[in-house]
């Protein structure tokens, strides 16, 4: 069964366009989401994903409206095609129940591969070059040295209570338990 998707991202976009060219392409059940921004909730994408079976093709108009991102289409596209399901875009002719398209696959997962180890080596690069410089990593203590022996000479007068010394010490309980433990 050939099982259609189409996406728009505003409210103000039309799915028409997408809907007539699955339909076109011969799609027998089609699932749409109306999706915005960085929001990442798509029930119907979900619906369509356990809908599926092993044989069916996902058919959408462009890569964009399936993924937002390279690495998320490589690891979708691997777990249907774990499931026997095959996946198809209409705008760029890719169809990975062929030869050509499972090779054009292979490839985007390389570039994808290697797309990800040279951000990985940046990132070291630019850690280590920032600690060469003498800064460090991640957001400032709340808890200085003084205010951890603070801490400890309050919690060992059993007159306060925690909810106290924590808020005279402006940090949480679970930051002020942590200290006083170490």
């Amino acid at each position: 069964m050939l099982v259609g998707y189409a996406r728009i991202s505003t409210e103000k976009q039309d799915l028409n366009a997408q809907l007539d060219l699955l339909k076109l392409a011969g799609c027998t059940k089609i699932f749409t989401d109306v999706y915005t921004g960085s929001k990442c909730n798509r029930p119907n994408f979900d619906k369509m994903l356990s809908f599926v079976r092993k044989g069916d093709c996902i058919c959408v108009y462009k890569l964009d409206r399936f993924s937002r991102s390279l690495k998320d289409l490589i690891i979708i596209t691997n777990e249907l095609k774990e499931k026997g399901i095959d996946f198809k875009s209409l705008n760029e002719k890719i169809d990975t129940s062929s030869p050509e398209g499972k090779l054009f696959f292979h490839i985007i997962g390389a570039f994808a591969e290697y797309e990800i180890n040279i951000i990985r080596e940046r990132t070291k690069a630019g850690l280590a070059s920032a600690r060469s410089r003498g800064r460090i990593g991640g957001r400032p203590k709340k808890m200085t040295d003084e205010k951890v022996k603070m801490a400890k000479s309050l919690h060992a007068n059993k007159d306060l209570k925690v909810k106290d010394i924590c808020k005279e010490l402006d940090v949480g309980r679970c930051t002020f338990y942590k200290m006083i433990n170490m």
